[in-house]
């Protein structure tokens, strides 16, 4: 169980659920860690995800947020700005804003990973 002292906490993996975001196939899931739904942060947005052989998002972009993805485990394919590129434990991969990508599991077992985005604030968010 997370404890809890003014925001701060300390949360075991085990007790997020996995969860298959909008736009994630096959066996894309995540575990939103830290985010703004589910903790007091305000300008992070942390996950560990696992995709399945075969499983990926879609391509897309962030208008505002940044996003750092750490290659954990697993081999796959990052595509940026309609190049694709393999990755594989320990790569690091740095997105700004407007850039379109999409992320596969093209291996043969689980792809791991970290991903870290700014998430949008309130004030960027379109009205």
């Amino acid at each position: 169980m997370a404890e809890e002292t003014g925001g701060a906490f300390i949360r075991n993996i085990a007790e997020v659920p996995w969860r298959e975001f909008a736009n994630h196939f096959g066996g894309a899931l995540s575990k939103p860690l830290v985010m703004p739904e589910n903790s007091a942060a305000r300008h992070i947005d942390y996950r560990i995800s696992m995709y399945q052989p075969m499983a990926y998002v879609a391509r897309h972009h962030h208008k505002v947020q940044e996003q750092v993805y750490h290659m954990l485990d697993g081999e796959g394919l990052m595509e940026i700005a309609g190049k694709n590129h393999v990755v594989r434990r320990h790569d690091v991969i740095f997105l700004p804003p407007g850039v379109e990508h999409a992320i596969s599991n093209s291996g043969l077992t689980d792809l791991v990973f970290l991903v870290v985005t700014s998430p949008v604030t309130d004030d960027e968010k379109p009205v």
